[in-house]
C-alpha cells in the first residue's frame, strides 16, 4: 500500500532527511556537472529547506564521474550514483528516484535547458495538493526536425494508447516534481522497458502544470541520435500499448476480404470477358501483402522480445559505486 510519507520540519532536521531531492541523470556531462550543481544550489538556498542533489552517472564515457566526485567532496548536499554501464536515461532516472529520500523529488536533465529557477514554482504548486507537477515548455529549443518528431510521437502515442489517462504532450519533458507517495508507487513498477513520463502518467494521482522557458543547451549536443530517437519512440509505444497487434490483425482481415472480392471478380471476368494474362497489379498486390505480413511479424517480434527481456528478471540497472 502506498502511503503519504511527509513529515514535519523538526523531525527532518533531527534526522537530517531532506525535504526536497533533485534527481538528474548525467551522460556526457563533464562540462555540465559543476554549473548544474551551482545553479541548483543557488536556487535551493533561497528556499531555506533541507535538500539533496542526486546525480546519476549513466556509464558516461567521459570523466563525468570524476566531476561528480569532486562536487560531492565540496558539497555535502551532492550525492553521486555511478551505474556499471550505460542503461539509458529512464533507467538512470529510476535509479535516482530509488536513491532519493525527500518528501518531494524534482527530476531535471543535466544540460540546463531546463532552468533550475523553476524548482521553487514546482514546489509551490505541489504544496497546493498536487502529487505531480509537470513543467510545460512555452517553446522547445530544439531543431525543427526534432520538434516534428516529438509531435509525431506524441500524436501517435495518444492515438495508440489504451488508457486515455496516459497521454503525452510534445511540450512536456521529464522536468517535473513528484510527491513521496508517487515516488513510492513508481518504485513498485517492475517494467524492464520504461519511459519515465508514461509511467508517471499511468500511475494517476492529482497533477498540474507550470509554464517554463526552454533554454538552449549549455554545452555540447544531445546524445540522442535519429536512430536512438526512433528506438526510443518504438519502446515507448510498445511498452504501454498492445493496440499495434490488433491493428495488424485488422489489416490482415482487410487483405483477406480484398482477396475474396478479387477472386469473385476474376470468376466473373472469366465467364464474361475471358481471363486476361499479365496483370501488373498482381505483382503490386503480392509485394504489398508481403510487406504487410513482414510488418506484422515485426510488430509481433517486438512484443515477444520485450516479453523475453521482462521474464529474464534482470535488474533495471546496476550501481557500481556511490558518493555521500
Amino acid at each position: 500500500m502506498v502511503q503519504n510519507c511527509l513529515t514535519n520540519d523538526s523531525d527532518r532536521t533531527a534526522t537530517n532527511t531532506p525535504v526536497l531531492s533533485i534527481v538528474s541523470p548525467v551522460y556526457y556531462g563533464s562540462k555540465l556537472v559543476a554549473p548544474l550543481v551551482a545553479r541548483i544550489t543557488e536556487e535551493l538556498n533561497k528556499l531555506g529547506v533541507l535538500y539533496e542533489i542526486v546525480l546519476v552517472e549513466d556509464g558516461s564515457p567521459d570523466d563525468s564521474w570524476t566531476k561528480i566526485v569532486a562536487e560531492g567532496e565540496q558539497n555535502r548536499h551532492v550525492r553521486g550514483v555511478k551505474l556499471s554501464r550505460n542503461f539509458g536515461q529512464h533507467a538512470a532516472i529510476s535509479a535516482g528516484l530509488h536513491e532519493s529520500r525527500g518528501d518531494y523529488v524534482v527530476v531535471i536533465d543535466c544540460d540546463l535547458q531546463e532552468d533550475p529557477r523553476y524548482i521553487a514554482a514546482l514546489l509551490e504548486e505541489a504544496r497546493k495538493g498536487f502529487d505531480i507537477v509537470y513543467a510545460r515548455r512555452e517553446s522547445r529549443s530544439h531543431s525543427r526536425f526534432k520538434n516534428l518528431g516529438a509531435l509525431f510521437f506524441n500524436t501517435a502515442f495518444n492515438w495508440l494508447s489504451e488508457n486515455k489517462q496516459v497521454n503525452s504532450r510534445a511540450d512536456v519533458g521529464s522536468y517535473s516534481i513528484l510527491s513521496r507517495r508517487v515516488v513510492e508507487a513508481f518504485r513498485q513498477i517492475n517494467d524492464y522497458h520504461r519511459h519515465y513520463l508514461l509511467v508517471v502518467r499511468w500511475l494517476g494521482f492529482r497533477s498540474s502544470y507550470i509554464e517554463v522557458e526552454h533554454n538552449k543547451r549549455l554545452e555540447g549536443r544531445s546524445s540522442y541520435s535519429v536512430r536512438k530517437l526512433i528506438r526510443h519512440a518504438i519502446d515507448g509505444i510498445t511498452s504501454q500499448s498492445t493496440r499495434l497487434l490488433r491493428i495488424s490483425i485488422a489489416i490482415g482481415l482487410l487483405f483477406f476480404c480484398a482477396a475474396i472480392l478479387a477472386a469473385i471478380l476474376l470468376i466473373v471476368l472469366y465467364f464474361t470477358q475471358g481471363l486476361r494474362e499479365g496483370w501488373t497489379s498482381v505483382m503490386v498486390l503480392i509485394l504489398l501483402s508481403t510487406g504487410m505480413i513482414m510488418m506484422s511479424l515485426g510488430i509481433i517480434g517486438i512484443y515477444l522480445g520485450k516479453a523475453f527481456e521482462q521474464v529474464k528478471g534482470r535488474p533495471l540497472y546496476i550501481v557500481e559505486t556511490r558518493v555521500n
